[in-house]
């Protein structure tokens, strides 16, 4: 989409709807927006210019009438050009922050609105980009913000994972393709001391779960000589990091062969295959079977994907947790540890701490909360915009 020169369309807020857009919230609701016929008549992902009841100017926004999130603001600038020197100097940004969190270029380059992108994700695996486009404002943008990521990075591939539930809330078709370059298959990484692979055209996601590094980190170094369980492994991230780490023997498990073969591979990149072995399975039902053997582990770890995909699936979602929790703290030992996570944005910090405290009470452990965290810091969080701290984990200390 060109940035024409041309005046943008106005949308404006109802009497006193602009408070939450002037105080820095980056999202305005449909029922925040005085949806007139010629509101309703632009096309999805129109760039606009906002504007309060009484004509204060609250910036250049991306608009979709159809979305309950109807505007995302991209400037305070009503008449910014969003073209590629808007995406080049956001990339600019992010990509400084990053360099100095990490020496090497594996990393989450472009989190949404709080690197100043909203609907964008870009993850960083060395010269391969993948990134999602998840509003019909960054879709109808993406030659400009492709051209920026080339001009700045000149990575060998981009691929464009829009496969996200998201897309599908602004009326955009699921797709997954590369936009620029070649790729042959699986990229390796570093992370930790360890070396991984991701698919980034086919793994969960974009391939790889960036959000967890600090926690792999900080978990791995406490599994040396270790019995390891790690449930919803993936492609290895806690469990070759454990393994890496000098834990005795690990036992990852994960419903994807896929992913389970790229962990394999990774674990013999690392020198650690021995100590490694992968099974798929299901995480309820593999802990039921343990639990019949009486098996029991040094470090169980637990990063499942989201039980809470929309608010009304919070009651069961949260039951699920508490369920998790019971069963995996049934099969650590005594004196173990316990790590659990949810990505889940709709579960608030208390709400999951409860469910986890409540999942121990069934199981009849007692412990201690040695670490409570969320996203590494390459998943900033925007301070106007809660919903981006989505991360939640704890690691516990079990009698």
């Amino acid at each position: 989409m060109n940035d024409a020169a041309a005046p943008r369309p106005i949308v404006m807020l109802e009497p006193g709807r602009h408070k939450r857009a002037a105080g820095g919230h980056p999202w305005i609701y449909s029922n925040e927006l005085r949806m007139d016929r010629a509101a309703k008549e632009l096309p999805p992902g129109s760039l606009v210019a906002l504007e309060a009841a009484d004509g204060r100017s609250l910036g250049a926004a991306t608009f979709n009438p159809h979305a309950l999130i109807a505007a995302r603001l991209l400037d305070r600038d009503p008449r910014r050009p969003i073209d590629r020197r808007f995406f080049a100097a956001k990339l600019e940004s992010a990509l400084k922050l990053r360099q100095r969190l990490y020496p090497e270029p594996y990393y989450r380059l472009i989190h949404a609105e709080a690197d100043g992108l909203p609907g964008v994700i870009l993850d960083r695996f060395g010269e391969v980009l993948a990134a999602q486009l998840n509003t019909a404002g960054m879709a109808r943008l993406e030659d400009e913000f492709i051209a920026a990521c080339h001009a700045r990075l000149q990575p060998a591939a981009i691929v464009l994972r829009n496969d996200s539930p998201a897309r599908a809330l602004e009326g955009l078709p699921s797709e997954v393709r590369i936009a620029a370059g070649e790729i042959a298959g699986p990229v390796e990484i570093a992370e930790n001391g360890a070396r991984f692979l991701v698919d980034p055209q086919h793994g969960q996601k974009t391939g790889w779960f960036y959000d967890q590094r600090e926690n792999r980190r900080f978990v791995s170094r406490l599994c040396r000589g270790a019995r390891v369980l790690d449930l919803y492994c993936f492609s290895g991230g806690f469990a070759i990091a454990a393994a890496v780490q000098g834990a005795a023997q690990v036992l990852g498990i994960d419903r994807s062969e896929p992913a389970l073969a790229l962990a394999e591979a990774a674990a013999g990149l690392n020198g650690v295959g021995e100590s490694c072995r992968f099974a798929r399975g299901e995480a309820f039902a593999e802990l039921a079977r343990l639990a019949e053997t009486g098996e029991r582990f040094d470090v169980v770890i637990a990063d499942p994907p989201a039980f809470v995909k929309s608010k009304k699936d919070l009651g069961p979602g949260l039951r699920g947790y508490r369920k998790l929790a019971r069963l995996a703290a049934a099969r650590v030992a005594k004196g173990g540890l316990l790590f659990l996570a949810s990505c889940s944005h709709n579960v608030t910090p208390e709400a999951f701490a409860e469910a986890v405290r409540r999942g121990l009470e069934d199981a009849e452990r007692g412990g201690r909360i040695i670490l409570t965290s969320g996203a590494a810091p390459d998943h900033p969080v925007h301070p106007a915009l809660p919903e981006t701290a989505y991360l939640k984990a704890q690691v516990l200390a079990l009698d």
